[in-house]
């Protein structure tokens, strides 16, 4: 007789489930109103003089605990905009198949030259589709809208607030002195 209430219990459920709305949406096609501080993919932006803002000092790559990040710089060369001497990456590799978001490579960059934007990459059935390279990178600058946090901001965050601190007090041997000196 057990047997007979938990089937029909089960049937119950399903045919209550059966006439539900969706929750599932086709993601490429209907894509969700995501959260302002949501972060999908990487990007590296230009510099105000229009060049990779990276200035190779393999501070992400250092960091990096998946180990996805891999640079490759050839030395210090001179702008021909801006003049100045500086060091330039030729490659900057980043896998996002093994990327665990976690950041760490943005937190460390001085120059802002790493950022996160809110665009994920499209889905692919290759592996490779989710390397990207220096190009894609600077790509999904220009494409993708970036996220809320950067290198310098996150480091400002983490810094204790400063409080002023209160003017000093003469030692109390001075004033004593002063006090019992007749004027």
């Amino acid at each position: 007789m057990g047997y007979l209430t938990d089937t029909l219990r089960a049937l119950a459920t399903t045919m209550r489930n059966v006439f539900r709305a969706p929750v599932t949406v086709e993601f490429p096609k209907v894509i969700r109103p995501r959260a302002v501080r949501y972060r999908a993919s990487f990007a590296l932006p230009d510099d105000e003089y229009g060049e990779v803002a990276c200035i190779g000092c393999l501070a992400c790559e250092r960091i990096c605990p998946s180990r996805v990040i891999k640079m490759r710089m050839t030395g210090k060369r001179e702008s021909p905009v801006s003049g100045k001497k500086r060091n330039y990456v030729d490659e900057f590799v980043l896998d996002l198949s093994a990327c665990i978001q976690c950041e760490l490579c943005i937190q460390v960059c001085n120059s802002d030259a790493i950022t996160m934007v809110r665009e994920p990459e499209l889905p692919s059935f290759e592996r490779e589709d989710l390397v990207l390279d220096l190009d894609k990178l600077r790509a999904n600058a220009h494409d993708k809208t970036a996220s809320w946090g950067r290198g310098t901001i996150l480091q400002e965050m983490q810094e204790p607030p400063k409080v002023a601190k209160p003017p000093k007090k003469p030692p109390a041997t001075a004033t004593a002195a002063l006090e019992k000196e007749p004027a």
